[in-house]
């Protein structure tokens, strides 16, 4: 299966749809603002998450029917989070790319034990069946993990809630472990900002063109991630030219967290207390081994290449590209780099599902 990005189709959502989610988003603010008031990390999109969660859990009633969350919408704040990731980009990071071949062979390492171990522990302690535990185990390729699982015969219901859970606890747990590792708040909850500078409106204009012209060379081009990447390429070039300055206020970047962490938490729609509590303690078991794995790899890194540790971390935290790069944005660990790492494993991944799917047909 070629990896590619197909946009969705895009139909006018209906009006109870529209009320229903500006009340989630309204609701996923004022979640936000609550966890940056109890200094969590990455509180905009973590309240949010969290927020979302909890209502569609417990007013299920309060659900449109057939209820999705606008996906062209959070494609445009996923442009915007590019195109900041983007603007990261530094001569500097291009003149130290011989330094990223170990990295990238530890991505590589990474992949292959991260996914055997989940294999294992999918197919053994939570007896899933051969195709659902491969494909639950894939420590990346959301979207094609669930395509290629359906075609081989997975549970998609299990699969699709695995692969969800295993980027809601990435992006929960990383920036939690690295506040307790050193001992206060970091990243946003520290008050760590995106912007160089004070951040002009006038940047905003700028910005969502950017972002714009990076979503449509994304998609006509059919790149991996392509509403991320897209917008990471053109923001890259224009900023490495000198050609534009792209410096927003904060705030920017906090309305696109919330819209993320929305989008995120309304995956927990139809998913009962028992499906989901057993889905959990398999996730949480499938996440903490791949946590343990990266944090080894990237200490060993740390060591023998003096890259920071919190840049290779976030490198190998198998969460998705779109999330772990609004982290590495919340705490200035050279988010450029770590895209580009997560690109890698995500192509990594899908080549490795399409290769070793067969032998999963096979057996």
């Amino acid at each position: 299966m070629a990896l590619s990005f197909n946009p969705p189709p895009l139909r006018w959502p209906t009006r109870p749809a529209l009320i229903f989610t500006a009340a989630l988003l309204a609701l996923g603010a004022v979640g936000g603002e609550v966890a940056r008031l109890v200094s969590m990390p990455l509180p905009w999109m973590l309240g949010s998450l969290i927020t979302t969660a909890l209502v569609v859990a417990f007013l299920p009633k309060r659900i449109p029917a057939g209820y999705r969350f606008s996906q062209p919408f959070r494609m445009v704040f996923i442009a915007i989070i590019g195109a900041m990731i983007g603007a990261q980009l530094t001569a500097e990071v291009f003149q130290q790319w011989p330094r990223y071949i170990l990295s990238l062979a530890g991505v590589t390492l990474f992949v292959a034990l991260a996914h055997g171990w989940n294999y294992w522990m999918f197919r053994r302690i939570g007896g899933y069946d051969r195709p659902t535990a491969f494909f639950c185990g894939t420590p990346g390729g959301l979207m094609e993990s669930i395509a290629m699982g359906e075609a081989a015969g997975a549970d998609i219901r299990v699969l699709t809630i695995q692969q969800f859970l295993r980027i809601i606890l990435v992006v929960s747990l990383v920036p939690l472990g690295l506040s307790i590792f050193h001992g206060h708040p970091v990243g946003s909850a520290a008050g760590i900002g995106f912007s160089q500078g004070a951040g002009e409106m006038a940047a905003i204009p700028v910005l969502l063109l950017v972002a714009a012209l990076g979503l449509v060379l994304g998609v006509k081009l059919k790149l991996p991630a392509g509403q991320l990447i897209g917008p990471l390429i053109v923001a890259g070039a224009a900023t490495l030219s000198g050609l534009v300055v792209l410096d927003p206020p904060n705030w920017v970047i906090s309305v696109a967290q919330v819209v993320i962490g929305v989008s995120l938490g309304v995956r927990f729609i139809g998913i009962t207390g028992r499906m989901l509590g057993r889905a959990l303690g398999l996730s949480l078991a499938s996440v903490a081994g791949m946590l343990v794995l990266g944090a080894l790899l990237a200490g060993a890194l740390n060591l023998w290449t003096g890259q920071p540790f919190e840049v290779l971390l976030l490198s190998f935290a198998p969460g998705g590209v779109t999330e772990m790069g609004l982290v590495a944005l919340s705490l200035a660990a050279n988010p450029a780099v770590v895209a580009f790492h997560h690109l890698y494993r995500i192509v990594l991944t899908v080549v490795q599902m399409s290769v070793l799917s067969r032998w999963i047909g096979a057996r």
